[in-house]
């Protein structure tokens, strides 16, 4: 099992409450084993972070961006992280809220491939 800060867990509560409205669409696709049988967690702390979404099974992060994500000091964040999080074995997607919400077959189809691969060449 990952580690993770537990004075994130009610962050990651709050979080849950209050999803954006991207979170809330990709959630209602992925969850309840939707893709392939696989479980998805939202909000979930890992590390020194909380991730977007989780798959424990496949080593799968799906962060979603709000345009904020593009400013350069942002960016060179998400990067850290996305290595951080990459040094644990994790496979890490990123989408930007608008793919989330106007290209959703695309992003659940990169998805399910990701898990396919991750299903079949496990760690």
């Amino acid at each position: 099992m990952l580690r993770y800060n537990h004075h994130l867990k009610q962050p990651a509560r709050k979080l849950r409450k209050n999803q954006t409205e991207a979170e809330q669409w990709l959630w209602h696709h992925i969850r309840r084993k939707q893709i392939l049988g696989v479980q998805f967690y939202r909000q979930k702390p890992i590390g020194p972070y909380i991730v977007d979404f989780y798959a424990p099974k496949a080593k799968l992060v799906i962060e979603l961006d709000g345009s904020q994500h593009q400013q350069p000091e942002q960016a060179g964040q998400d990067a850290a992280r996305d290595d951080s999080l990459s040094a644990l074995g994790l496979t890490i997607l990123r989408f930007d809220n608008q793919q989330a919400l106007k290209e959703t077959p695309a992003v659940l189809e990169i998805t399910r491939r990701v898990l396919v691969n991750a299903l079949a060449n496990p760690p």
